[in-house]
């Protein structure tokens, strides 16, 4: 999209006569071809478009780019804040659904005003940039945030576009769903509805930085990206295309950062000084700060069943309003899809097709109808509770009550002897397996382009059998299922493990085993599905803030939360779960070896551990259902 000079208005001007342009004889004498205020007719267009800059509280301009059709009078206003550059959101084309991005077609044919606006310190906006700004407060000295901005740029819209209903909605996708939640803590007035999408919650617990401790280095590049300049920084240049090769050869983490120039990145260096959940991580999780500040505004909280980016925020936030009693207003919905899928379409995912495409259909039936609810007067059928995505019927499930963790009932599956898993508790035995940082197990098969968006976008469905049979990866599986299993909820993964060395990392992940022969899909014959899985750091076993080291050869329990099911194991199918203690180059390797901060440990630290797994103990926690409870 061509920049646009401040208050551009692209509006359908009628078309003047031909005529032969008259010549005067000063025009060569000007000493320039270039016209002197150039203005680029657009007859035919039916929306205006301006650009404009937006006043906050403390003097800082915002840009903002409004999208309004021609004509427009009494229309509700849709608002995403970002840091990706609201220019680069639309386009110079004739049709207002053309122009605005993919995600806010449906909501451009609906007769919305469509709003981006730049985050403070990105792009065409001022004041300096803070990385997910935290709340005003201990980490935040000034008079502004994410909150305040999104009150004020909301107050400006009301008063100053006629063409409105002096309604706002607010949407938005990872960094974008961010800065939903954070105008959810002292909404204004007239917002009245907001859809965080698979917002970023708690960088630390499960979203983009770290899950559970373990650091998500591959995302290292968006440092740069976003730090190291007002609008989009390059990424790191690599020698190798093979990012498994690039970071295991730079060593830790920190070693990686300082072959790059991190030490110039503010951002990272904050990052880097706050490795376990202190103050710093807790007081800008979100999840925690919605329950503080609850407000009434109606909530679509979304998210991806196989988000490989934000697959905490959404689902965590949710639970705490509800269990906090929060729930009326707030509504959780999950479906088959990667980290912002929603956006894009939704008819497959990896080797997994569904009925249609399950994201333009979801923001036509069930989103703008929505939203229209509250900023148009339209009364549309009631939401359930929480509506989750069946991906092994391929439907959608309603709940009129979704239980949060804390309420399920679970039942053990547990590991047993001869690499058997089952729900009966086996006699006690003992399985080990030797973890060796120098060949950590791969998250996906080598070589490994962190900027291959195919891979990267479906890694949590790719077939696991590449690292089935390495001796480093523990395999249990269930006989061939005669029955379903269906399981609603979130599972635990629950190991009593004791390792020679002194810290150690654990993934667990659930997988759905396919029969070897599948005529309903044969590129699926024999598949290992992952349904849920996660990493879980072990200096983290007693709490997230204190690490303490792992006595070696000790047993010691890892209990910890999986990512939320809604799926069946089918007859003829098997259950399998897999244990490793890596997942290579997406997160950090451990160096099994207890050292202050593992983003700079050193090459003598990386030490070999035989990790044993107590059989007849260790188990994985399933909330277990007879039937669905699903509203029929």
């Amino acid at each position: 999209m061509r920049h646009l000079a401040l208050s551009l208005l692209l509006a359908a001007l009628a078309a003047p006569a031909l005529a032969e342009p008259a010549v005067t004889p000063d025009m060569l004498q000007k000493g320039t071809d270039i016209a002197a205020n150039w203005q680029q007719p657009h007859p035919g267009y039916d929306y205006e478009l301006h650009a404009v800059m937006i006043p906050m509280r403390d003097g800082v301009k915002l840009y903002t780019l409004l999208y309004i059709p021609k004509g427009a009078k009494g229309l509700p206003i849709l608002l995403e804040r970002t840091p990706y550059n609201a220019s680069g959101f639309g386009e110079d084309k004739p049709h207002m659904r053309d122009a605005v991005r993919l995600s806010a077609r449906e909501w451009a044919d609906d007769g919305y005003i469509v709003v981006y606006q730049d985050i403070r310190g990105k792009h065409h906006s001022q004041g300096p940039f803070v990385m997910t700004r935290p709340p005003k407060g201990p980490l935040n000295s000034t008079k502004t945030d994410d909150t305040t901005d999104a009150y004020d740029t909301i107050e400006w819209l009301v008063k100053n576009v006629p063409q409105s209903n002096g309604r706002v909605g607010m949407i938005g996708s990872s960094y974008d769903g961010w800065t939903v939640v954070m105008a959810l803590l002292a909404p204004h007035p007239a917002l009245k509805a907001a859809a965080p999408e698979s917002p970023m919650i708690d960088g630390w617990m499960g979203d983009d930085w770290y899950h559970y401790g373990a650091f998500r280095q591959l995302g290292m590049d968006y440092f740069a990206e976003m730090t190291s300049a007002t609008g989009k920084g390059e990424g790191v240049p690599q020698e190798s295309a093979d990012d498994y090769r690039n970071f295991l050869e730079a060593g830790s983490a920190g070693a990686w950062a300082a072959l790059h120039g991190y030490d110039q990145l503010p951002w990272w260096k904050r990052f880097a000084a706050h490795p376990s959940y202190d103050a710093f991580w807790q007081l800008q999780a979100l999840d925690k700060a919605v329950v503080q500040k609850p407000s009434t505004v109606p909530t679509l909280w979304l998210q991806g069943l196989w988000d490989q980016e934000d697959m905490y925020g959404a689902i965590h936030s949710w639970e705490a309003l509800k269990e906090a009693g929060f729930g009326a207003n707030n509504h959780l919905v999950m479906g088959p899809w990667y980290h912002s899928q929603i956006n894009r379409s939704g008819d497959a995912l990896g080797p997994l097709k569904w009925k249609g495409d399950t994201a333009a259909d979801f923001r036509r039936e069930v989103l703008i109808p929505f939203f229209n609810t509250t900023l148009k007067d339209r009364p549309s059928k009631p939401l359930p509770q929480a509506m989750l995505y069946n991906a092994a019927e391929k439907h959608w499930d309603a709940f009129s009550d979704w239980k949060v963790a804390s309420k399920q009932v679970l039942k053990p599956l547990y590991l047993q002897p001869a690499f058997g898993l089952g729900f009966d508790k086996p006699a006690a035995s003992e399985e080990s397996y030797v973890s060796d940082p120098a060949k950590p197990v791969p998250f996906l098969t080598p070589p490994v382009d962190g900027g291959d968006r195919a891979r990267w976008t479906t890694w949590l469905v790719s077939d696991q059998r590449p690292v089935s049979t390495r001796t480093d990866v523990l395999s249990y599986q269930t006989p061939v299922l005669s029955q379903e299993v269906r399981v609603e909820g979130a599972p635990i993964a629950d190991l009593f493990a004791k390792t020679s060395g002194s810290d150690g990392d654990f993934v667990v992940k659930i997988i759905d085993v396919y029969p070897p022969s599948y005529s309903e899909a044969p590129e699926l014959a024999g598949y290992q599905l992952p349904i849920s899985l996660d990493i879980f750091r072990g200096r983290y076993r007693k709490s997230f803030a204190e690490p303490e080291a792992i006595p070696p050869g000790a047993v010691q329990e890892y209990k910890f939360r999986l990512p939320t099911m809604n799926y069946v194991f089918k007859p003829g199918h098997r259950i399998m779960v897999q244990i490793q203690s890596s997942l290579f180059p997406l997160y950090d390797r451990n160096p099994q070896s207890f050292v202050p901060n593992i983003l700079f440990a050193k090459p003598a630290d990386y030490q070999k551990a035989t990790v044993t797994l107590e059989q007849g103990t260790s188990a994985v926690l399933l909330p277990i259902v007879a039937a669905s409870s699903a509203v029929k």
